[in-house]
């Protein structure tokens, strides 16, 4: 839920934003959404002057204390995500040629390695073949804590750069679990039709299953909710989701 903007406190309750206390109306915090439904509902509350990013939050039965319990992949959405990501490959030679037939934005090598560690951080993904990946190292204090840095986990380092730019530039999203056990992913725009919407949830629910940890026990999807940039939060129906998913 997106806390208001302008918060003041009136005998020790929150005002909301009119734009807040509006969606409120439509929206019902005590229901358990269908995910079309629900899909719907946050288009009918946007009311932004922006197309509004459409996230996922999804709560899984895993430890992520637990190395064995780790959980982190690269899904394509069948919609995209309503944003072209800015590529920026580091490969040499024939691999460099195929990446920019492929259409990534930069291609390079020692050049681009020199630039990102002076500070330059104009792109979105990187993609890197594993040669690259002994010079590319050198950038993990910069790449790694904004999470940049090219992984074999989520496609990005490969030698197959043009099938890697390929999927990325068509709507291709990581996926990570966080400390909490929570997977945080974006899922399209409001201005997607709610259907498209919901099946590139559902895509990413499929792929979080197929991910499932052979020591995670117990029930893996716990909860789930879907919200807009300027929205609040609606609860999804878990089972639903994990049966389309199947």
């Amino acid at each position: 839920m997106v806390q208001p903007q302008n918060h003041t406190e009136v005998k020790g309750l929150a005002r909301l934003t009119k734009r807040q206390a509006e969606a409120l109306k439509v929206v019902d915090r005590a229901k358990v959404y269908e995910p079309v439904e629900a899909m719907q509902t946050l288009k009918q509350v946007a009311s932004a002057k922006f197309d509004e990013t459409v996230e996922a939050a999804i709560r899984l039965g895993v430890d992520p204390r637990k190395q064995d319990q780790q959980i982190r992949g690269a899904v394509v959405l069948p919609h995209g995500t309503g944003k072209t990501a800015r590529v920026l490959v580091f490969a040499k030679g024939e691999k460099a040629k195929e990446a920019e037939t492929a259409g990534a934005d930069f291609v390079g090598d020692d050049d681009y390695i020199q630039k990102v560690s002076q500070g330059w951080l104009d792109f979105d993904v990187v993609v890197a073949t594993p040669d690259m990946m002994g010079a590319v190292g050198r950038l993990g204090r910069i790449l790694g804590p904004r999470g940049l840095m090219p992984n074999p986990k989520t496609g990005t380092v490969t030698f197959d750069v043009a099938r890697a730019v390929s999927e990325i530039k068509s709507g291709k999203i990581e996926y990570r679990l966080d400390r909490d056990g929570n997977v945080h992913a974006p899922i399209g725009k409001v201005s997607f039709t709610a259907e498209q919407l919901a099946e590139n949830l559902a895509t990413l629910v499929d792929a979080l299953r197929k991910a499932k940890p052979a020591a995670a026990k117990g029930q893996y999807f716990r909860n789930a909710s879907v919200s807009s940039t300027m929205g609040p939060g609606l609860h999804v129906n878990v089972q639903r989701m994990e049966a389309s998913a199947e």
